[in-house]
């Protein structure tokens, strides 16, 4: 079961995700794409890490996320958090050019995996177009990344005012 769960900043996307998977049995194992390069990036990771409580094991990768899937089976359950930090890293890497075969091996990853997993990501396509070449680029790939992914998911929820919209899967379109 793979659900992709997108929303805005501060939608309650990860509150929904983590409550999700915590009603799910299996091992639960949070991975995080985010770095703390700074003091309030810090404070989000601590803010994140308080809402988890100890059963939860920590995966940290900022990039390669299809070697991190691939590690884990049916007693698992893997919340992934973010996706669009995860493209961030990416293309801000110097490493960009291998981005596309990140995600394509990450998409296999997904399909053939017997872990649940829960992908957490921010909806930024429905906003005005940016004049920045590097959030054109973003807004672009994040939203073929979406597409991409909606597309092997078995459920799509989106979340706004903390609130879950099946789009995809049981009760959605």
């Amino acid at each position: 079961m793979i659900e992709l769960i997108a929303g805005g900043a501060r939608s309650g996307k990860s509150t929904y995700a983590l409550k999700a998977a915590e009603a799910k049995s299996g091992n639960k194992v949070f991975v995080a794409t985010a770095t703390a390069d700074d003091d309030e990036m810090k404070e989000r990771i601590i803010r994140h890490q308080a809402q988890r409580n100890r059963d939860w094991r920590l995966v940290e990768q900022p990039q390669y996320l299809a070697k991190v899937v691939e590690q884990f089976g049916s007693a698992d359950v893997l919340l992934i958090d973010c996706l669009t930090l995860w493209l961030s890293n990416w293309l801000c890497s110097e490493r960009y050019d291998q981005w596309e075969r990140e995600k394509q091996q990450f998409l296999r990853a997904l399909t053939d995996t017997e872990a649940e997993v829960l992908l957490v990501t921010n909806e930024v396509g429905m906003g005005v177009v940016s004049a920045n070449q590097l959030s054109r680029q973003f807004v672009d790939q994040s939203g073929w990344l979406h597409q991409d992914i909606a597309a092997v998911a078995d459920r799509v929820t989106m979340i706004m005012f903390g609130l879950p919209y099946c789009l995809k899967g049981e009760g959605g379109g």
